[in-house]
């Protein structure tokens, strides 16, 4: 009975992994393309949104849930637009690693934002996440932040700033799945991916960013980008989260900030002390106490 149970945990589990695989090299298709962080910010979310619309056709799901979903999915892709128009920013700045475990800064702010919206209660693991999390930053970064050049304290600016966008992304997120017409995930993360790319479009159009593709290996990379980390990798965790327990699915996620950390350093040859090492593992380590927290997180970067 018990291997019963378990049989539909093991398949969800390798699941979640591959989706968090997928999406750990996020911020490494981002620093692989030569155009401006807003434009691989747009063509992420611009082309994400047409592979999920391909797949609400092919699965016959209604493509219009009413105004009130659209206003809500407005809302929510504004500040995702906000977000990714920091986090790419932020990849340039401190590298693909760090940008990602900023990024995963939001386990601390989301359960901070259900206090003052839903009147939630903190837990103590939560409690106890947060000075780790911060510890570790420090020993990552360095403890004197006067030391620092103005580009990366800048890069950590936009990181920090990523996660509280994020925070809002989430929050608009889950007023947007439980009113009235239940939208879908799918249906939701669609709808979403378009309105982002029309705030991001905007700002190109206001900045005069370019819209070109300069080489095969930027156009790559973006396919790669809206295809694996816009598409399938979201897809694949958000179907198989529900079927693991929450302490597995904390660490399965884990994966992502992880491996992002890993490709910096074997692939852009990012230079990390032992105690920047002692710092990320401590960083992650409040993250997936923090993640565990509480109610389930959704699919990352």
């Amino acid at each position: 009975m018990a291997q019963d149970a378990m049989q539909p945990t093991i398949p969800a589990a390798w699941k979640t992994t591959l989706g968090a695989m997928m999406i750990s090299f996020s911020a490494v298709w981002v620093k692989l393309v030569h155009v401006s962080p807003t434009a691989s910010a747009y063509y992420r979310v611009f082309l994400g949104g047409i592979f999920l619309l391909l797949i609400l056709v092919i699965r016959g799901e209604p493509l219009w849930r009413g105004w009130r979903t659209l206003s809500w999915s407005l809302v929510a892709g504004l500040f995702f637009a906000l977000d990714l128009y920091s986090w790419h920013r932020c990849i340039g700045y401190v590298g693909p690693g760090l940008a990602t475990i900023l990024g995963n800064f939001e386990v601390f702010l989301v359960p901070v934002a259900g206090v003052l919206l839903y009147g939630e209660r903190l837990s103590w693991r939560f409690v106890l996440s947060v000075p780790l999390a911060v510890t570790g930053l420090f020993m990552i970064v360095g403890i004197r932040w006067e030391q620092l050049s103005s580009d990366y304290r800048i890069g950590i600016a936009y990181g920090l700033s990523t996660a509280l966008f994020y925070t809002g992304f989430l929050v608009v997120l889950r007023k947007l799945q439980t009113h009235g017409s239940k939208p879908s995930a799918l249906f939701s993360l669609m709808v979403v991916s378009f309105f982002t790319a029309f705030f991001l479009a905007v700002e190109m159009f206001r900045t005069g960013d370019s819209f070109a593709v300069p080489d095969l290996q930027s156009g790559v990379a973006l396919i790669a980008l809206g295809l694996f980390s816009q598409t399938v990798g979201w897809l694949l965790i958000t179907h198989s989260l529900p079927l693991i327990p929450a302490a597995i699915a904390g660490l399965l996620l884990l994966l992502q900030p992880s491996l992002s950390f890993l490709w910096d350093v074997l692939f852009f040859g990012r230079e990390t002390s032992t105690l920047a090492w002692a710092g990320v593992s401590l960083a992650l380590s409040a993250i997936y106490i923090g993640a565990t927290s509480g109610r389930r997180r959704s699919a990352k970067r």
